[in-house]
């Protein structure tokens, strides 16, 4: 299994067991993604600390996470960023689009930051 998903109470860990994160496996990435949000959850965080190398296709899920989250009103949040992936995302300026985090701690502190953020607003 190239992908291991925890699901929590406010958002699921999607942790990559791959390398590379290409086109042999980018649909299968997705394919997950499109599934936890069919099963309502909203906020998804991906730790990406074992993978070394992106392609576009790589990408290309990511962002379809962040539209599938966003979709929902939820949130996509990426940590654990190996330098080279690192470099990609901000090659192809994504830093402003994607939300990034060094840790799964602090991803998951975002999350909920967000969580409670909305709360309020719909209080308000």
């Amino acid at each position: 299994m190239n992908f291991n998903i925890t699901t929590k109470d406010k958002y699921a860990l999607v942790t990559t067991q791959v390398d590379k994160l290409d086109t042999t496996c980018a649909p299968e990435l997705k394919s997950e993604l499109v599934y936890l949000n069919k099963t309502d959850v909203r906020n998804i965080i991906i730790d990406m600390g074992k993978t070394r190398y992106c392609d576009s296709s790589g990408l290309s899920a990511l962002l379809v996470a962040n539209r599938l989250c966003k979709g929902v009103n939820g949130s996509l949040i990426i940590c654990g960023l190996q330098e080279p992936v690192m470099k990609l995302v901000q090659i192809s300026q994504l830093e402003s689009v994607l939300s990034i985090a060094p840790t799964v701690n602090e991803a998951v502190d975002l999350i909920f930051m967000e969580e409670i953020e909305k709360d309020v607003k719909k209080e308000e």
